[in-house]
């Protein structure tokens, strides 16, 4: 069979302060740039993607791709009108002209599902709209990111849409190939177009409590293994969501796939049911950063003390530039300390001017985000500088070619910083290894990361402290606020009522 493949991602926060233009989906961070037609297979080959994935295993099954596009930009706020209907023109118009061209079995799209845009509460939705309206009555299938906002009419376009179970997403190439095989089910007509049921969780959940490598987020992904086992289910999937999207369908959902409408409802029904009936089990311990770093220094133990600077994290949609957590590093004289990644291109640039070896003066961070701390500003030393390009070798970014300009490894006392002209979230242990740190030989180390850290750093660390610093991502949906989320909806576990 032909099968016509394109990725177009986005997580869409839509309380930050940047927003996502065409030049950001063109350019390269941490995963590719824009890369379309034959180049799109050798470009993300390896790399830890759903569409990476769904390539290897559907060429496996012997199938023919029309590769079209794919692209992604750093979370941050709404993508642009333009950014969005340039992409989506190209992948519809490419469609089209396969349908009247040698023509195609079915469509796969590597989507997010938490995409905002300034015209659309809903990116995926309506992209997904366009494609039927392309195709047909043609299979058209998709995997998702665990914090997917889904909606109705994501589920309504969609054949089947199968999202990722960990959190860190370690297994996003492996939901690709997922995906590979039930379209392959589809086609070679060994199962029917599924059927789908569609439940919503009554509550947001912060990220930090999303976690599947903790509890109560492990013991939900173990049901819905065992639901996947059942007679005649194809696919079970159960998306948190993406909390500050200021969308009505932000939050939660449950969605499920059989060979009968019955199964599909049993299944997501139990899912949907198991997770209500823990929802007093979801928390999180908070500490503000001198707290944290007060505790870390205090540990005695042969890991790493890991401080998690959630809120600004540039994987929900932070600047990557707050400097609560560095200051507090500082003012309480840590040893043996490191932090990264800190987004400032001046102060990378200022750094690889001046060159290893020196000593210079430095206002840094707080540049982007300006409801937080100040800049720090302090005399360092330049220590390592690299032109921000290194393999990531951890679970979560394993593969990927990493495009981060000018970076340099700064001290001041016995704190050292890692500091970027690119966005990119702190979860690899390379991107403080490339520059001649060890994380492994830390007492302490920061993270500008919500979660996926855990995959590569959570193995070293003695312990994980989740810090309580200002960001534009704020972890906290009972304080986001929200104008449009559907009334009803817990803000939080337990929580009060939004009123829309």
């Amino acid at each position: 069979m032909r099968i016509a493949v394109a990725g177009f991602q986005h997580e869409t926060n839509t309380f930050a302060p940047v927003k996502a233009t065409w030049d950001d989906f063109v350019r390269a961070e941490g995963w590719p740039g824009l890369t379309r037609g034959s180049a799109l297979a050798p470009t993300v080959q390896g790399m830890n993607l759903p569409i990476a994935g769904f390539i290897r295993e559907a060429e496996r099954l012997g199938h023919e791709l029309l590769p079209i596009l794919w692209c992604a930009a750093v979370p941050s706020a709404h993508v642009t009108a333009e950014a969005f209907e340039r992409v989506a023109a190209m992948i519809v118009a490419e469609l089209v002209e396969a349908i009247h061209g040698p023509g195609i079995d079915a469509v796969y799209l590597d989507l997010h599902g938490a995409m905002v845009t300034e015209h659309l509460e809903d990116g995926e939705g309506e992209l997904l709209a366009r494609v039927r309206h392309a195709v047909g009555d043609l299979p058209v299938v998709n995997s998702l990111d665990l914090h997917a906002n889904v909606t109705e009419q994501m589920v309504a376009a969609s054949d089947l849409m199968i999202a990722y179970r960990t959190y860190p997403h370690v297994d996003m190439a492996e939901t690709g190939g997922w995906v590979a095989r039930a379209l392959d089910d589809i086609l070679q007509g060994r199962r029917p177009k599924p059927q789908k049921s569609y439940r919503r969780i009554p509550f947001l959940l912060p990220l930090t409590q999303q976690c599947t490598l903790l509890s109560p987020s492990k013991e939900i992904y173990d049901e819905l293994a065992m639901l996947e086992g059942g007679a005649g289910v194809t696919a079970v999937s159960y998306t948190p969501g993406f909390p500050p999207a200021d969308i009505r369908e932000c939050g939660p959902a449950v969605f499920a796939y059989a060979d009968t409408a019955a199964a599909a409802e049993r299944a997501a029904s139990r899912l949907a049911d198991n997770i209500i009936d823990r929802e007093a089990t979801f928390a999180a311990e908070w500490l503000a950063p001198h707290a944290a770093v007060t505790r870390a220094m205090q540990s005695n133990g042969p890991k790493p003390m890991v401080l998690a600077d959630v809120q600004d994290n540039p994987g929900a949609g932070g600047t990557s530039d707050t400097t609560g957590l560095l200051r507090a590093l500082v003012e309480l004289k840590a040893e043996d300390a490191v932090l990264g990644l800190l987004t400032d291109p001046a102060a990378a640039k200022a750094a690889h001017a001046a060159g290893e070896g020196a000593e210079i003066e430095l206002s840094l961070g707080g540049k982007v985000f300006t409801s937080g701390d100040p800049p720090f500003t302090g005399r360092f030393v330049v220590e390592k500088l690299s032109d921000g390009r290194f393999l990531c070798t951890g679970p979560f970014y394993g593969g990927t070619r990493t495009e981060l300009g000018p970076t340099a490894l700064l001290r001041i006392g016995g704190v050292r910083v890692v500091v970027t002209s690119g966005r990119m979230q702190a979860a690899d242990q390379e991107m403080f290894r490339h520059l001649g740190v060890d994380p492994t030989r830390m007492k302490i180390v920061g993270l500008k990361s919500s979660v996926h850290f855990r995959a590569d750093f959570q193995p070293i660390a003695q312990e994980v402290l989740v810090v309580d610093a200002p960001g534009a991502f704020l972890d906290k949906p009972e304080q986001l606020p929200y104008t449009r989320l559907r009334p009803g909806i817990r803000l939080k576990p337990l929580g009060p009522e939004s009123r829309g």
